[in-house]
């Protein structure tokens, strides 16, 4: 127990990265009923961006304090560009086609942008050294913040801070609410709903570029597989939250690390389970979780059921 402090700080800290990905699940589904599987890839190609920057825009033995504002950037840019590219190109041609021609089409650039990777981006077919700040990790009671999480840390707060302010605050907020609510009573009301769309997915893009350099500063690497199972979990945390609810899929992000830690380093102290408590098993309880919240709340921790609404 003299460790729980620690494993609730590793959960959110994990939780916090997962949130920001499944935000970018979460708005586009709320707005356009579509389930963007190639989203992990969105955030992995985020991170190749920032690692470009480093490595071939900035001159040799730049300071990280210099270097990380110039690699969010990057990989903002690279983001954004991939998720509108493929909103304009894949995505919008097939608005009024069956759901399941969208879904496939999401799974087949999933694997189109893991392969331009492998193939095209130098080194890339193993893990690539990401840049770490120097310094730490710094101790706070029984807690130590390693310094690849510091980033997070402030990273998280504030992008949910300014996503709050734009969905209540901006007319393009407030653009999206309606959007997700009725698309075509937006219309009559003079919404260009195309371009709500496509700022949906640059903002999900945005903040999975936030969580690519969070993922590359706190496990030191970046691989082209990297967007799979990372994006299979913020997923997963955007279903646990309520999926199209922004708020509930930081809140099942948080609570998918939490749980996912706190699993892996209590599981295996249970007589007969310690087979079960390895960090293999991690993603196994991540979704089991998410069976148990399907079996007993579909909907989703902040979700309204179907009959709510109606």
């Amino acid at each position: 127990m003299n460790e729980l402090p620690q494993q609730l700080v590793n959960g959110l800290l994990l939780g916090s990265m997962y949130g920001l990905v499944a935000i970018g699940y979460t708005m586009v589904y709320g707005i356009v009923q579509l389930i963007n599987f190639a989203h992990g890839e969105i955030f992995m190609v985020g991170g190749f961006g920032a690692l470009t920057v480093y490595l071939y825009v900035l001159p040799d033995g730049t300071s990280m304090w210099v270097a990380l504002p110039l690699m969010l950037i990057g990989a903002v840019i690279v983001s954004v560009l991939v998720a509108v590219g493929a909103e304009r190109f894949a995505y919008r041609p097939l608005r009024g086609a069956p759901r399941l021609a969208p879904l496939i089409t999401a799974i087949g650039l999933s694997l189109a942008l893991q392969q331009a990777v492998w193939a095209w981006y130098p080194d890339a077919r193993s893990a690539i050294t990401f840049p770490h700040i120097e310094g730490g990790p710094f101790e706070i009671g029984s807690v130590t913040i390693q310094t690849g999480d510091i980033f997070l840390i402030i990273a998280a707060p504030i992008s949910m801070a300014i996503l709050a302010y734009f969905v209540m605050k901006t007319r393009t907020g407030r653009g999206m609410q309606a959007t997700a609510q009725d698309p075509d009573t937006a219309k009559l009301m003079g919404i260009n709903t195309d371009r709500i769309i496509v700022v949906a997915f640059a903002l999900g893009a945005v903040f999975a570029a936030v969580g690519s350099v969070a993922y590359g500063l706190k496990y030191g690497e970046v691989q082209f597989r990297m967007g799979f199972i990372l994006g299979l979990k913020a997923f997963t945390a955007a279903v646990l939250g309520g999926i199209g609810n922004i708020y509930g899929a930081m809140l099942g992000g948080l609570v998918l690390g939490v749980a996912e830690s706190l699993s892996t380093a209590y599981i295996s102290d249970i007589p007969g389970m310690d087979q079960f408590g390895s960090q293999s098993w991690a993603n196994v309880w991540a979704f089991v979780l998410l069976i148990l919240v399907l079996l007993l709340r579909p909907q989703g921790l902040l979700g309204e059921r179907v009959a709510d609404r109606a």
